[in-house]
């Protein structure tokens, strides 16, 4: 988490600098580079997470041609400890969503 207390995520190779941006940086950054309105920017960044959510949900792979791959894991049951006392639990399998970065995007991070 970001010291301001939001959340925020990096975006690579953005001219001049890296840095990271809170959702409302993206927005207005997508909108200026667009050139297009920070509300309609605002709706095409809402309706990119609600589809891939969406997808993901039903289980199925988002792939964006020269980024990457969103899909959906097993993670298994395993064993653990309580954090508080230490006691031996069984932490239960989950789906959870992973990130496969493609390989145009790798070599450009290079």
């Amino acid at each position: 988490m970001a010291p301001d207390g939001g959340r925020r995520f990096v975006i690579l190779s953005w001219p001049q600098r890296d840095f990271s941006v809170t959702k409302a940086e993206l927005v207005s950054i997508l909108a200026k580079t667009a050139g297009g309105s920070r509300a309609s920017a605002d709706r095409a960044f809402a309706a990119f997470v609600t589809s891939v959510r969406e997808s993901l949900r039903q289980g199925l792979p988002v792939t964006i041609s020269g980024f990457g791959t969103f899909v959906v894991a097993r993670r298994a049951t395993r064993n653990g400890r309580h954090p508080r006392n230490g006691t031996a639990i069984t932490i239960p399998g989950a789906r959870v969503p992973k990130f496969r970065a493609s390989r145009a995007l790798k070599i450009a991070v290079r």
